[in-house]
């Protein structure tokens, strides 16, 4: 009969692989449950257990591996109805501690403390996020998690993501097909929070998280499973839009997403950038890191920033200085050193023009320029602007008149 570790060892073993015949390989990670690197040599030398070429069956039901039975026809019968019959086992590649870490920039605003109130409730509550590139929507889920501790499993939505990638498929894993659970499958079967970003870059094949985001778990029909969601599983989705496609055609890429689909998610919050003083701080925190400190530079890259938002929200300019792109000006600023050069290389990405505006508003900002002094100025501008166009449309029209009386 097997002893208690043999008995132990087989027991992990097929727990492990959901199988009795295991190759050498397999037989070797399962020993390494035991502290051994090697396959148990008292299963591997036992001529009666070897069934291919490499591959053991494992001795069951307490049989004693002293016994060498002879192998008969009944016996050939039944391992190949064991073969016939055995189904594909199923693998996770996630291990170990998934909570994200803190991060020592953050700075909680706006809806974060309601997110990290619903993350700490543990209750199935699907959050829709929207807002602006760069404001801190996924910063703020992930902060949420860490600071309550909540395992998170993060997917990045695009076009081309299906039922495949969220709910998992067959894989070919060490010379035979398993099947391997998908993120979505993962988190619930965790009681994690799945963070589904950039869900408006969906197509309708994310309509197999339906009965996923209703709470009642799903049937996964490739392998013949239902699988209810553990305790503690939640949903979050972020998006820039509200679902209902860009018409500025700012977020190109972006879908119309199905309203049976949005109609799951109880509650939107809608994440607004932060105000001037939490963006100071944001930013004095990036500095700390870096082993540099400028409050000067700082307070004005926000006044600048804040500038540009105004008139982009009144229709003045096409692009936006959003946090992300601040905290990357510090970041370059701590590397070279140089401030003008700093934010030249973070607003290359914009059009010629669109990228000089910027600068030259800046040296304005420098120079000891207010927000409420910028906005006169600019708003003085296009009165100017609008009047010189009125003017050289009159002249138009007056040499249309004289024109039309020489004929």
């Amino acid at each position: 009969m097997l002893n208690v570790k043999q008995q132990d060892f087989v027991k992990h073993a097929f727990s492990m692989f959901n199988k009795a015949e295991l190759t050498v390989d397999q037989l070797k990670q399962a020993n390494r449950k035991f502290g051994c690197k090697y396959a148990p040599q008292w299963l591997i030398k036992n001529r009666d257990y070897k069934v291919g070429k490499s591959i053991f069956k494992l001795p069951m039901k307490g049989e004693d591996i002293s016994v060498q039975p002879k192998p008969t026809e009944t016996k050939s019968v039944e391992k190949t109805e064991e073969t016939k019959t055995e189904a594909a086992y199923v693998v996770s590649s996630l291990e170990g501690n998934i909570v994200p870490n803190k991060f020592k920039t953050f700075v909680s605003f706006g809806n974060h403390s309601d997110i990290r109130s619903i993350v700490k409730s543990n209750k199935f509550y699907p959050v829709f996020i929207t807002g602006l590139s760069g404001n801190g929507k996924t910063m703020s889920v992930i902060q949420a998690a860490a600071e309550t501790k909540k395992e998170l499993i993060r997917v990045n939505i695009t076009i081309e993501t299906d039922e495949d990638d969220l709910l998992g498929g067959f894989r070919l894993k060490d010379g035979e097909t398993v099947w391997q659970n998908g993120p979505v499958i993962e988190a619930m079967e965790r009681g994690a929070l799945l963070l589904l970003d950039e869900i408006d870059l969906a197509s309708n094949k994310i309509m197999c998280l339906q009965p996923i985001l209703e709470g009642s778990g799903v049937y996964v029909k490739k392998i013949n499973k239902f699988v209810k969601p553990k305790n503690g599983f939640q949903v979050v989705a972020t998006a820039n839009t509200k679902g209902q496609g860009s018409e500025d055609g700012k977020f190109i890429g972006t879908n119309i997403l199905n309203e049976a689909f949005l109609e799951r998610f109880p509650v939107t919050f809608e994440q607004k950038y932060p105000s001037v003083s939490i963006e100071k701080k944001i930013l004095n925190n990036e500095l700390k890191v870096a082993g540099k400190s400028d409050v000067k530079f700082v307070e004005k890259l926000t006044t600048w920033a804040d500038v540009i938002r105004k008139t982009y929200f009144d229709g003045g300019v096409d692009e936006i200085i959003s946090t992300r792109r601040l905290v990357h000006i510090v970041q370059a600023y701590a590397i070279f050193g140089e401030k003008i050069k700093a934010i030249q290389l973070c607003t290359n990405r914009f059009d010629e023009d669109t990228k000089n505006s910027f600068v030259e508003l800046y040296t304005k900002v420098d120079a000891g320029a207010s927000v409420d002094e910028i906005l006169e100025q600019k708003r003085q501008e296009e009165i100017n602007s609008q009047m010189d166009a009125d003017n050289n449309e009159a002249d138009d029209d007056e040499e249309s008149d004289d024109d039309s009386s020489h004929i």
